[in-house]
């Protein structure tokens, strides 16, 4: 399309000086020449601007200086539209100089003649104007592209990460569930047949924890389906309590210890929403590791609270979680670290610092200005 609309520039510039040229009759031989050259060079300027433009320019001066019939410069007129449409700030501004020399010399030697330089300025004028419009359109088009590249990009990345939150959130939500369920599955058959009371307090744990997880794995999916911007529906550090509750009637002893400023009963201040959610799916996650893969007896969850941040520690007195004893590439502590660094904190584990069993620290930000 470009190549056609280029041609058909050059056949109304060669049309609009070679026909004029050939109705005055041609008093000099020079005439036609020169108005060939003024002209049909224009169809290569966009691979040879600088030298087109001198070749028109020259012959179009020359042209005029020797007294040739006066002509509507149009080759001299695209050229510098063209420049001031694509060539670059240090191309226009020698396309500038160079035509404004050509237009004083063509009028002012031999025999000045104001009244045509006065028309000829308006036109020389509205020729880089409207180039100069034209650049602008184009900028303004291509930033445009950018932009909806950059939002695309930038959905793209939501989207991502959306999928990711929820990966994580199923994940913390299936595994919990069914390592509380599993374990308590397998004690329940013992407790039928020697402590029936016990066996009816397991048999409600387990409904109460499937319960629980098709509620969580409701609101996990229903988030798919609501604004981005609504507010978290998500369990937080209010439901710990249970979830500590959950892991004691599977058969370890846990405690939960919460340690607010000041040594208060309560703590003072509540966190907000994304860290809330993230304290809870990593003591839930790092519950079901002692469920199912450490062998402890005992573990503890402890919540240390300061002005800046939330500190949330889990240890047991097991052996360790190692992800190779399920066969599994350690998703758990991929998708613990993840969510504190989602909230701008740091994830820490590894054995106790007496050696026996495991802990999982992590550090999260309160205040906003601290997420990175």
């Amino acid at each position: 399309m470009k190549r056609y609309v280029n041609l058909a520039v050059t056949v109304v510039a060669v049309a609009a000086t070679v026909l004029p040229a050939l109705a005055g009759g041609l008093r000099a031989w020079w005439v036609l020449p020169l108005a060939v050259a003024s002209s049909v060079p224009v169809l290569w300027r966009d691979r040879a601007l600088l030298r087109v433009a001198l070749v028109v320019g020259v012959a179009t001066t020359v042209s005029a200086s020797l007294g040739a019939p006066p002509l509507l410069p149009v080759g001299p007129l695209v050229c510098l539209y063209t420049f001031a449409a694509r060539a670059s700030l240090p191309i226009r501004l020698l396309g500038v100089a160079l035509t404004a020399a050509g237009l004083l010399v063509s009028l002012l030697y031999p025999h000045p003649d104001v009244e045509v330089l006065r028309y000829l300025s308006v036109a020389y004028l509205f020729a880089y104007a409207l180039g100069t419009g034209t650049r602008a359109r184009r900028t303004q088009a291509a930033a445009l592209d950018e932009r909806d590249r950059r939002i695309a990009g930038e959905r793209a990345a939501a989207v991502l990460r959306e999928r990711a939150r929820i990966a994580r959130d199923l994940h913390d939500i299936l595994t919990h569930a069914v390592g509380v369920m599993i374990v308590q599955a397998e004690a329940g058959p013992l407790l039928v047949r020697h402590q029936p009371d016990r066996a009816d307090a397991t048999f409600a744990t387990i409904a109460a924890t499937g319960r629980d997880a098709v509620v969580q794995l409701r609101r996990a999916v229903g988030s798919l389906y609501e604004p981005a911007d609504q507010p978290l529906d998500q369990p937080g550090l209010d439901h710990l309590p249970v979830l500590v509750e959950r892991v004691r009637a599977a058969g370890l002893d846990a405690v939960l210890t919460v340690s607010p400023i000041g040594g208060a009963v309560e703590p003072p201040l509540a966190p907000p929403p994304d860290v809330g959610v993230a304290a809870y799916r990593i003591v839930q996650e790092s519950l079901t590791n002692v469920v199912r893969h450490a062998g402890a007896r005992s573990v503890r969850v402890r919540l240390d609270q300061t002005a800046n941040s939330l500190t949330v520690s889990v240890s047991d007195d097991g052996r360790g979680y190692r992800p190779s004893d399920a066969g599994l590439p350690g998703y758990g502590i991929v998708g613990m670290r993840e969510r504190a660094h989602a909230c701008g904190g740091t994830l820490h584990t590894g054995p106790a610092s007496d050696g026996d069993g495991f802990t999982v620290t992590a550090t999260l930000p309160l205040s906003a200005s601290a997420v990175v």
